[in-house]
């Protein structure tokens, strides 16, 4: 017989070995942990705690001997034993309130054993654990980070739950059936959308721990999520221009340069960039006086010009720093579960270009983050520098073999996944607290509840291509939808790029013309000729000849007549959890049609963007959300909603409309 137990906001059931929590969770939410014996503690986990007050409170019913409930709003929970099944056990059932529509349901892998979970020991403690749901035919999965696959609809795909470069890891999908759930576990593993089922998989934890929510709209789903994990700060006024970078700028003099050029032209630039190696080794975390010979003046000047700096900050540890010996004295490198205490590997100026091993200081333990900071205040922050740029922070594991990671909060198996959220966090709580209230750090990773730390996301190391620029419209949305509102990519792609070359210079323009409608509109790469100490060609917009050079400075004007509308649509997200960049249908949930539309976005609720992703156009096929007119920003042309449209779309220009009757986000 089942031990059923009321709980505040919920129950418990135990039942042989295994305790099953439901709980109300946030509105029209709810929150299910299983584990064996009992709960543990998750202090990774994304979701924020205590649990929040309800609107109203939610109704518990009582056990009857094969079915309890739980009343939250929207949402009605449901665990049964199924009598029928060969060996009945407790499965979770999650339905629409009014309507009663099945949402979600575990689904037992077998009819006699396993049943929706199973726990299969590690010598460690821990379990390789497996958990089931239904599939529905039709349902389409959105968001869940980062992917490089190229799609936005994720069902049918098997998807890795591990952090690597261009792939994001954030375990929080927004369903076509009307509901978000969140895998609250910072566990690798992976997840499979198949036909047969859904199904979430963990290499080592010590327990289940995911998140339910619904809504009659999708934005109200991601509302749900966003007061459930943390909402973003507001985004600073000063970071809504262009930022510009290329790998790397070798000099203080090289870089100020830059800046000269965009002076010279009387472009505005928000952010320019020192990449990494401008510091003597890996970990020293501080200026190389031979590049950077009188960093205070390099700030004045940039001070003046109205430019932030940025600087980069590896997570990467090098037996050559200053701090090495130090910090593995005190426990504040990560360490091997075998072998020695080393991760990756990668060349230091001191070594001649060879790859030497290199460790990685360990963001989950907080005294280590409090170190860094020390450093980042006293060579960085002391000199006015108030931009990070947190590179390599996946950790960028060489071999790829987190479970050999041994961190302050537990073995790289169970918690390695929440790594660049933790990395983040310690910048952003002792930025704020040394008196910085717009903290922005720009990561190549970071992990449900990460926007709560003032954290922009870029999409990687990619390849300069068209196929790569289609990727990344899909990528930006998916990541929005996952709760990481401020994205961007490196225009014109990273790996490599002739800018004197006629036909990559049409594709940097048209990936400038789309940077200029995403949240961080910045320019980076490693152009070729790329030559030694990594240092590539010019990445200037004016190095791409004349004609695109024009199209920057356009689309730079441009940018600078949206910011009082990028100001606007900054503060919803802030407020609401929608990314500035959604998909149409976030917008327009009730055309059929938009929900297929996977290569345009809306910019805020009044701004349709259609990036060009072919060479050689000049016309390009549009799909226009019923629900409204609109009307083309260049031509002024107005068209019914409801329709695919052929649009203009010449070299210097992608096609963008405006919602009829709308404010013009233009002004």
């Amino acid at each position: 017989m089942a031990q059923f137990t009321r709980i505040e906001g919920g129950f418990e059931f135990r039942h042989f070995h295994e305790v099953l929590r439901v709980e109300a969770w946030g509105d029209d939410s709810a929150r299910v942990q299983v584990a064996l014996h009992q709960i543990p503690a998750n202090p990774l986990g994304a979701l924020l705690e205590p649990r929040p007050e309800l609107t109203q409170p939610a109704a518990i019913g009582d056990w009857d001997g094969q079915e309890a409930t739980l009343v939250n709003g929207r949402l009605t929970v449901k665990v049964r034993f199924a009598s029928f099944d060969g060996k009945p056990l407790p499965q979770v059932y999650f339905h629409d309130t009014a309507s009663g529509r099945e949402l979600l349901a575990e689904q037992r892998q077998h009819f006699w054993l396993p049943g929706a979970r199973s726990f299969e020991p590690n010598a460690d403690g821990s379990a390789r654990i497996k958990q089931q749901f239904a599939a529905y035919p039709g349902e389409r999965i959105y968001g869940l980070g980062q992917r490089t696959h190229g799609r936005l609809d994720h069902k049918g795909l098997s998807l890795d739950l591990v952090q690597r470069n261009a792939e994001i890891n954030v375990p929080f999908y927004l369903s076509s059936r009307g509901y978000g759930f969140l895998w609250n576990n910072p566990a690798t593993g992976q997840v499979d959308f198949s036909d047969n089922h859904t199904r979430w998989t963990m290499d080592a934890a010590l327990g289940i721990d995911y998140w339910v929510t619904t809504a009659d709209q999708p934005a109200g789903i991601l509302r749900h999520y966003a007061d459930a994990v943390g909402h973003a700060p507001q985004f600073p006024a000063w970071a809504m221009g262009l930022w510009q970078s290329k790998l790397r700028y070798l000099s203080q003099e090289e870089l100020l340069e830059v800046v000269r050029g965009y002076q010279r032209r009387g472009w505005p630039l928000s952010v320019i960039v020192t990449d990494f190696f401008h510091w003597t080794a890996m970990g020293d975390w501080r200026f190389d006086p031979a590049e950077y010979p009188d960093p205070a003046a390099m700030m004045a000047e940039l001070e003046a010009a109205g430019v932030k700096l940025m600087v980069s900050v590896w997570p990467t540890v090098s037996a050559y720093s200053e701090n090495y010996q130090a910090m593995r004295q005190a426990g504040y490198l990560v360490g091997a579960a075998a072998g020695m205490d080393f991760q990756s590997e990668i060349w230091d100026k001191q070594n001649n270009g060879i790859d030497l091993p290199m460790s990685f200081y360990d963001a989950t333990n907080p005294a280590a983050r409090d170190f860094l900071w020390q450093q980042l205040k006293q060579n960085y922050w002391d000199l006015g520098v108030r931009v990070w740029w947190l590179d390599a922070c996946e950790p960028e594991v060489n071999p790829s073999d987190f479970a050999n990671l041994d961190l302050w909060a537990g073995p790289g198996a169970q918690v390695a996944n929440a790594y660049p959220r933790e990395h983040a966090r310690g910048v952003y709580e002792h930025a704020r607290a040394t008196g910085d209230g717009e903290v922005l750090s720009l990561a190549r990773s970071t992990w449900a509840g990460g926007a709560r730390y003032g954290t922009a996301v870029w999409s990687g190391d990619i390849s300069p291509t068209w196929e790569s620029l289609t990727v990344q419209i899909r990528a930006g949305l998916s990541i929005g939808l996952a709760g990481i509102p401020w994205w961007t990519t490196d225009i014109g792609g990273f790996h490599g790029g002739d800018p004197t070359s006629a036909a990559y210079q049409e594709l940097f323009a048209r990936w400038l013309e789309y940077g200029t409608f995403c949240p961080l509109m910045r320019i980076h790469g490693h152009r070729e000729p790329r030559g030694k100490l990594a240092t590539g060609g010019p990445n200037e917009p004016w190095a791409y000849g004349e004609r695109v050079e024009a199209v920057a400075g356009a689309h730079i004007a441009l940018r600078e007549r949206l910011k009082p509308y990028l100001t606007k649509v900054f503060e919803e997200c802030s407020a609401t959890g929608l990314s500035p960049m959604r998909p149409l249908f976030v917008e327009f949930p009730d055309d059929a049609a938009a929900w297929d539309v996977d290569g345009q976005f809306m910019l805020g609720s009044d701004l349709l963007v259609a990036p060009v992703t072919q060479p050689g156009v000049t016309e390009w096929e549009v799909y226009l959300p019923a629900g409204a007119a609109w009307i083309d920003i260049a031509t002024g042309q107005a068209y019914q909603g409801g329709a695919r449209v052929l649009a203009p779309a010449p070299f210097e220009r992608i096609p963008v409309f405006r919602r009829e009757g709308a404010p013009d986000p233009l002004g």
